[in-house]
């Protein structure tokens, strides 16, 4: 670990830089101004008027995803430290791989929507982290980051420019496609010696609080993650009023199956972390499309259902039948309200709410995405199981010392819960 990480991530580093040099340009540079005649006036306004939206959607990738994984209870430098490093990683890695697919000439000219798409790339893996968080070490996370966002693009371009559906939310590219993937390599990466739990996999009190943290995060900002590319006009503006209520309904559907599917009634706060968000997963694909409000609550409670359902009965079934350790439950948050919206946008389409495709095409996408997905992961995972990237073991699961270094009252904290009946710790001598 010592000199093989940083020795890897200088190299990619260094490589990245290389490849912007010689493909990457502003664009706003003057040659590119001559060939479009355009202004520099008219560039520099359109990137101020989408930045609100860019800055929101960067909140959510560096702030929301990272503390929403801060639930395990000696996992928190991790879960918000290795998604930093994914994201700085792949934003980069995104901007060239989905740059050299958009773009037909020579370079690749950045605006602010390279930089939205870039943020989007480095979703999909931070989601697929999810699955396989605390089970994984940094240098896998790298080469994982690397070619999930390869694969991502190349399925983007096949959805988009191939089958021209429909998904500016992203609920196929991004959401079931990161959930999928995860899953896939969390199979592969299957352990054995986890199966009856690990006693680390488990939350306390604050880290339950700070993971909530990343939900207000991720809940407040979601109406710009599915308007930020949408056409400007009216069609922005449905995105983000679709997506606002169905948010809204999605947390009421959550809260009342929440206290349902639990003994007395109580409410499980891995749900109200997860479950009130997959509103916003559900109806990102139809999300700029002439649906109705209440058309996209439905959509929003539907989804809050089938995730709360999705934590309660099918994380333990995946667990002990289908041997898949889903540690963040991405399956239910991103997984299957991802599908959902795959078959929302379908019949939206066949309803008449979208010109832009056909329901043939949208059924397409969303089998091109879940298809892609866990080949993809698949491969992926046989490449992270060579047994050279330094993997933890099982017993150091979970475990932020493995790879950092950590307070020393943090590391005898078991020591303290023996004596918690204790007001005060004695001090140190």
């Amino acid at each position: 670990m010592r000199f093989k990480f940083p020795l890897m991530a200088i190299g990619v580093e260094v490589a990245m830089i290389v490849l912007f040099g010689l493909f990457v340009q502003y664009e706003t540079d003057h040659s590119i101004l001559q060939q479009t005649n355009s202004t520099k006036s008219t560039d520099v306004d359109r990137f101020l008027v989408l930045y609100p939206l860019f800055q929101d959607v960067h909140v959510m990738i560096f702030a929301g995803f990272g503390f929403l994984m801060t639930f395990l209870k000696k996992y928190a430098f991790s879960s918000v430290g290795i998604n930093l490093f994914i994201a700085a990683l792949g934003l980069q890695w995104g901007t060239l791989v989905c740059g050299v697919l958009n773009n037909h000439e020579e370079k690749i000219h950045i605006g602010i929507i390279n930089m939205i798409n870039a943020d989007f790339s480095t979703a999909t893996v931070l989601i697929s982290f999810g699955a396989v968080l605390g089970k994984i070490s940094p240098i896998q996370m790298l080469i994982m980051t690397l070619i999930e966002i390869t694969v991502f693009a190349g399925n983007e371009y096949l959805v988009v420019e191939i089958f021209k559906a429909s998904d500016i939310g992203a609920s196929m590219t991004i959401h079931a496609f990161g959930a999928y993937f995860g899953l896939a390599v969390a199979g592969i990466l299957y352990r054995p010696g986890l199966r009856r739990g690990h006693e680390n996999e488990e939350s306390v009190y604050h880290s339950d609080l700070f993971a909530m943290i990343g939900t207000l995060f991720l809940w407040i900002f979601w109406p710009s993650f599915n308007s930020a590319i949408a056409d400007a006009g009216d069609e922005q503006y449905r995105a983000i009023v679709n997506t606002y209520f169905s948010l809204a309904a999605c947390v009421l559907t959550a809260y009342a199956f929440s206290s349902l599917v639990q003994h007395r009634g109580k409410l499980d706060m891995v749900h109200i972390q997860n479950a009130t968000l997959a509103g916003g997963v559900a109806v990102g694909t139809c999300a700029d499309m002439e649906i109705h409000p209440y058309i996209s609550m439905i959509i929003g409670s539907v989804a809050g259902m089938v995730s709360v359902l999705g934590f309660r009965f099918l994380t333990p079934f995946f667990a002990t039948k289908l041997r898949i350790q889903d540690t963040c439950g991405v399956h239910n948050l991103h997984g299957l309200p991802g599908v959902v919206g795959g078959l929302a946008g379908i019949a939206a389409v066949a309803m008449g709410a979208s010109d832009k495709s056909t329901s043939a095409m949208q059924a397409a996408a969303l089998g091109s995405s879940i298809g892609t997905a866990v080949v993809g992961g698949l491969i992926t995972g046989l490449i992270l199981k060579i047994p050279i990237w330094g993997q933890p073991p099982d017993q150091n699961c979970y475990d932020d010392s493995v790879y950092w270094e950590v307070p020393r009252w943090r590391e005898h904290d078991n020591r303290f819960q023996e004596h918690g009946s204790q007001n005060q710790l004695e001090p140190e001598v």
